[in-house]
């Protein structure tokens, strides 16, 4: 990986915890405090925290605090690098399968030509 280029695994590990799923939905409606998010979740303060830790380290969130109160916000281009990732993945597996289609059109269309089958 290029030194400069987004930490894939930090990302899709981010996305792997359905909380942390549904803390990015719930902040795509736009910025919210951590008492916010975490009072859906039921989970405990410090559990919201360390899952708000994770998605902030991947960089698909940004916090800012002021006062007593921290907010949150979701960083949509932070997911960039992973649709560009899925898109290369995407391409790849259909060119394979276009030449898998050739290949077998061209053994069934072989076949049908021979005289002795």
């Amino acid at each position: 990986m290029a030194k400069h280029e987004p930490d894939l695994s930090l990302i899709f590990h981010a996305l792997s915890d359905p909380t942390r799923r549904t803390m990015l939905t719930r902040l795509a409606t736009g910025p919210l405090r951590v008492t916010d998010l975490s009072g859906p979740t039921g989970l405990r303060l410090p559990t919201v925290m360390r899952h708000l830790a994770v998605l902030q380290s991947a960089g698909l969130i940004a916090t800012a605090k002021d006062g007593r109160v921290r907010t949150c916000a979701i960083r949509p281009e932070s997911l960039a690098p992973v649709r560009h990732w899925l898109d290369d993945q995407r391409a790849l597996w259909e060119a394979r399968l276009d030449r898998l289609d050739t290949y077998v059109m061209t053994l069934m269309k072989d076949r049908d030509d021979d005289p002795h089958p």
